[in-house]
């Protein structure tokens, strides 16, 4: 890639925001006040806003491999605070997508250094669901499946923090796991159930 072709993108992409809005970067300047929280993953194919065909302004995004909520990594965790206690979302997005590098390695018995312990967060997500997992025999589908739900135990991870269970409680915040189909420019809802996760682990994770 020639470096110098971003700056003249950039350049050619001010004149055209301005020829269509000649007061874009003055509201730019005046702040943000998205209504979604986007965690995705770090894969160069999946634009955050473009996908959702959002522009700036309209959306916080978090990028890690493979999607992850770990409550330990501060980076993500402070992503998430943030947006919920200070930004005020009222929706937060775990996105994955087919064709994930991250979830294919943890698939792999594979000593992968300094990814071994991040990988591991997925590598649980098949141990948990191995009963559902081993009965599906086309790999490409087992695949796809442990995709799903990786998405599905982030949003887990998600619900049991105290900012996402506050906000729910107070202002109705929800959370949402969706994947982005590769192949075709899809995104699908995985329509998890927020409520019913909420209320099964609330003995366990409740917090007031």
């Amino acid at each position: 890639m020639n470096l110098d072709r971003v700056f003249q993108n950039n350049k050619q992409w001010i004149k055209d925001k301005l020829a269509s809005d000649a007061n874009y970067f003055d509201s730019l300047g005046e702040g943000q006040n998205p209504e979604l929280l986007f965690i995705g993953c770090s894969d160069s194919r999946v634009t955050a806003e473009e996908l959702m065909g959002l522009g700036p302004g309209d959306v916080f995004v978090h990028r890690n491999i493979a999607n992850m909520v770990i409550s330990i990594d501060l980076n993500v965790m402070s992503v998430v605070n943030y947006a919920v206690e200070h930004l005020k979302v009222n929706h937060v997005v775990v996105c994955g997508h087919y064709g994930c590098g991250g979830v294919k390695a943890a698939m792999q018995s594979a000593d992968l250094g300094i990814l071994n312990p991040w990988l591991r967060n997925i590598r649980d997500v098949y141990r948990i669901h191995k009963n559902e997992l081993k009965h599906i025999t086309d790999e490409e589908k087992k695949y796809e499946r442990l995709i799903e739900l990786n998405v599905q135990e982030q949003c887990v991870n998600l619900i049991k923090t105290a900012a996402v269970q506050k906000a729910a409680r107070e202002r109705g915040l929800k959370v949402h796991g969706w994947v982005f189909d590769v192949h075709t420019g899809e995104l699908i809802d995985l329509k998890i159930d927020f409520d019913e996760i909420l209320e099964s682990i609330r003995e366990i994770y409740h917090l007031d």
